[in-house]
C-alpha cells in the first residue's frame, strides 16, 4: 500500500512539473524568443491550421497580435475559453497556465512580451533627517 502510495505522489508531482513548464522549451515549434533582457522576454507565437500545443504557462504579458486568429485555451480547472482576435488588436494575458490550440483555418501569429517581476529590496540606507528651513 506504500508502494501504491508513493508511486501516486511522484505521478502527480510530475505531471505538475511538466505543466508548469516554460513554452519555448517544451513547444519550440511554436514558440521563438526574439528579445530578452532583465524586464522583459518577447516572444513570437506561430500556430498552423488546427495546431495544439501543451499544457504550459507564461507570466503576465501583453499579446499583439500580428494575424486574425481563433484560439482555444483550455485551462486545468474551468471550461475551455473560446478567443477570436484580429491583427492589430492588444490584449493584456495575466499570468497563468493553459493549453491553446489554433482552431481556425488559418496559420496565425501573435508577439508576447512578458513582463519579468523583480523582487522589490526595501531600502538598506536610513533615509537623512529632513533638514530645516534656512534662518532669514
Amino acid at each position: 500500500m506504500q508502494k501504491i502510495f508513493v508511486a501516486v505522489l511522484f505521478t502527480i508531482s510530475l505531471a505538475s512539473a511538466v505543466m508548469a513548464q516554460d513554452p519555448v522549451k517544451v513547444d519550440a515549434k511554436h514558440y521563438k524568443v526574439e528579445f530578452e533582457n532583465s524586464q522583459v522576454r518577447v516572444l513570437r507565437i506561430k500556430y498552423g491550421p488546427h495546431e495544439k500545443s501543451i499544457m504550459h504557462r507564461h507570466p503576465n504579458a501583453v499579446a499583439i497580435f500580428v494575424t486574425d486568429s481563433s484560439t482555444k485555451f483550455t485551462f486545468p480547472k474551468g471550461d475551455p475559453q473560446q478567443l477570436d482576435n484580429k491583427a492589430g488588436e492588444t490584449r493584456w494575458t495575466p499570468a497563468g497556465l493553459h493549453l491553446p490550440e489554433n482552431t481556425g483555418d488559418q496559420t496565425f501569429e501573435v508577439i508576447l512580451v512578458e513582463l519579468k517581476s523583480k523582487s522589490v529590496k526595501k531600502a538598506t540606507k536610513k533615509p537623512s533627517p529632513p533638514t530645516a528651513a534656512p534662518k532669514q
